[in-house]
């Protein structure tokens, strides 16, 4: 599920809320709330271009930890995940054992589900495989031909929950071995490492997030 929408939201139709003013000023989506973790993530890292392949990986890695849950509190545990899975090293993580998923069920502070530990081990070895081929980003990246889609929605309503470059992207990671990667959570992700820029036009992230962009694909 979206990061900027709650867990067990099938769809925004109909949502009409627009960017809020927050206390300093300034208009933004609405969905961090008054979080302050929510509110810092919104606004250094939401919708940020990310070009480098391990950061992908293990921000995809999160999004399927995600499922079922919501983002805030994956966000809460994001520093122990990071600890437990050897700072998201993907050739550390391939080398991963029953032992390890052991240790990983035992550690209080991440999600213990043993299918999601078991399938980020795989992931991580899908990862090496498909970097024998061509980097991490490049494989994710090409499916909007290397540039960010820069959407212009007013409206959270506006805003889809997956999209026909979503399912295109879910199903290549599903062939290469990837686990916990429907095109719901892939457009999450999407969104999440700027793929394409879902700050609401209203929002003083969407100008910073363009230009942050190498290249941009406008909106059909």
């Amino acid at each position: 599920m979206s990061e900027a929408a709650p867990a067990g939201e099938a769809t925004r139709a109909g949502d009409d809320r627009i960017a809020i003013e927050g206390p300093d000023g300034r208009f933004r989506c609405r969905w961090p709330g008054t979080d302050p973790l929510y509110l810092a993530y919104h606004d250094t890292e939401w919708g940020v271009p990310e070009y480098d392949s391990r950061a992908l990986w293990e921000k995809l890695i999160l999004d399927g930890f995600q499922a079922g849950l919501s983002w805030i509190t994956i966000l809460r545990k994001r520093d122990a995940f990071r600890a437990g899975f050897a700072g998201f090293a993907p050739e550390a993580v391939a080398r991963f054992t029953e032992a390890d998923v052991q240790r990983l069920l035992a550690d209080p502070g991440i999600i213990r589900h043993r299918g999601k530990i078991e399938g980020t081990i795989k992931s991580a070895r899908a990862y090496l495989a498909i970097s024998e081929r061509e980097p991490f980003a490049d494989f994710l990246w090409k499916h909007l031909d290397g540039r960010v889609l820069q959407n212009r929605f007013r409206t959270q309503g506006e805003v889809p929950t997956q999209t026909k470059l979503s399912e295109a992207m879910a199903k290549e990671l599903k062939k290469a071995g990837f686990t916990f990667c429907g095109p719901t959570i892939v457009y999450a992700f999407m969104e999440a490492c700027g793929l394409v820029n879902d700050h609401l036009t209203g929002c003083f992230r969407w100008q910073e997030c363009a230009a942050l962009a190498r290249d941009q694909r406008p909106a059909a």
